[in-house]
């Protein structure tokens, strides 16, 4: 790196015009960020990863906005509703009259049929599209124990497992090519002082023999350095292939989870497309269609008839004439005959059975007892055909009662 940063450097020394160095600065800022934002580097993986996540939560969040639009939809079909509950009165009471109060009631009508219409959009949104995304995100994405999902575990997994044999060649490599860098930078500066040195007759020539040594040392490690980076850079070179299709394959699984994911959400989109679009509802074709029908429906000449035979000179009317007097006679009453009311058979016991009621019971009928579950009281009349008894407490109080809400006290 130290080299390069050198190289570019003397190449910028070379540029005349601080605009030109500018724009080779920014073209190899631009070039390493790139690089190190690829996905083939270690750890960019990660995006894809989350993506999973986000999917996740996308669905969520789709969930609750389209929940928020089926309450505006819901307050629009309210207010829709008041709105004409509110005028329907003031619009029957008001001056007008004929065809003309028809169009204006038919706008009220109109309004009835679109609330029903939004409060079904509403409906719609919640429980068809709200609940099938919800249900689609549960069978697709499945949580773990503690945190995560499956599917972004095994992504993380095999993304992992592919690269980690990459990524112990890199590092190796990076430190094959620091290693040769850092021998090239010593060589470099042997060789400044062996030419500083030579032709100096303040050096001695001893000293300027070890210096000559010194620098083909370095040129030694250099030689050295550079084999073996050139060794693992092949070796990397060779893995490289292999590295990048194990790599697309776990990104392909990850694309066509994502294509089906993406998929369905345009599904879902069009569903939620379908239940807003009114424009192409039938029966919103058809408020309007017959609002306009009625518009078009006001005469003027029949609405003037109207007004003409029943609130002005066309109207009936008894016109006074001579009336002679003729006594009105009164009808005589006629005797109705006396209804005899045959006496009802009843069994009565001559002093009663003493019974202890089993639940509480609350008459239904003026002739019916009321009492609680442990009040006693005295039967004094069998159980008829429809389960009935009579009894009588002891504040003289007598009904009827359901056979089966007592027993008799032994």
């Amino acid at each position: 790196m130290v080299e390069e940063r050198e190289q570019r450097r003397k190449q910028w020394s070379g540029v005349k015009g601080a605009s030109a160095m500018s724009s080779i600065l920014k073209e190899t800022a631009l070039l390493e960020d790139t690089n190190n934002e690829s996905f083939w580097m270690p750890g960019n993986y990660q995006r894809t990863v989350k993506r999973t996540q986000g999917s996740f939560q996308v669905c969520n969040e789709l969930v609750a906005c389209f929940q928020e639009r089926a309450r505006v939809e819901r307050q629009y079909a309210q207010h829709l509703s008041d709105w004409s509950s509110k005028w329907k009165p003031l619009v029957e009471n008001s001056p007008l009259y004929g065809s003309l109060l028809q169009a204006w009631q038919c706008f009220l009508t109109s309004a009835d049929r679109l609330s029903e219409l939004h409060s079904s959009i509403c409906k719609s949104l919640v429980s068809e599209d709200g609940d099938r995304v919800k249900t689609w995100q549960k069978e697709t994405f499945h949580k773990k124990m503690f945190c995560g999902f499956r599917e972004s575990q095994d992504l993380e997994s095999g993304f992992s497992r592919a690269q980690k044999p990459w990524a112990k060649r890199l590092k190796k490599l990076e430190k094959a090519r620091g290693n040769f860098h850092k021998a090239a930078r010593k060589e470099q500066a042997a060789r400044d002082r062996e030419a500083h040195a030579q032709g100096n007759p303040d050096i001695a020539i001893e000293k300027q023999r070890k210096i000559q040594e010194q620098r083909e040392e370095t040129e030694e490690e250099t030689k050295k350095m550079r084999l073996r980076y050139e060794k693992v850079l092949e070796e990397v070179s060779r893995y490289a292939p292999r590295y990048m299709e194990e790599m697309e394959c776990i990104f392909d699984q990850s694309q066509e989870e994502e294509r089906k994911r993406i998929s369905f959400l345009k599904q879902a989109f069009l569903s939620i497309h379908r239940h807003l679009d009114i424009t192409n509802n039938d029966s919103v074709k058809a408020v309007y269609s017959e609002l306009h029908h009625v518009i078009m429906s006001i005469n003027e000449q029949e609405d003037l008839r109207w007004w003409r035979n029943h609130r002005g000179p066309g109207m009936p009317t008894d016109w006074p004439q001579f009336q002679d007097y003729a006594p009105v006679e009164k009808p005589k009453k006629e005797k109705r005959p006396m209804e005899v009311k045959e006496p009802l058979e009843r069994n009565v016991m001559i002093g009663g059975v003493k019974v202890r009621a089993l639940y509480d019971y609350v008459g239904q009928e003026p002739d019916e007892l009321s009492f609680k579950a442990g009040e006693t009281f005295l039967k004094i009349e069998d159980e008829d055909d429809q389960g009935w008894c009579r009894g009588i407490k002891d504040d003289g109080k007598e009904g009827l009662y359901p056979a089966n809400y007592i027993e008799v006290v032994l």
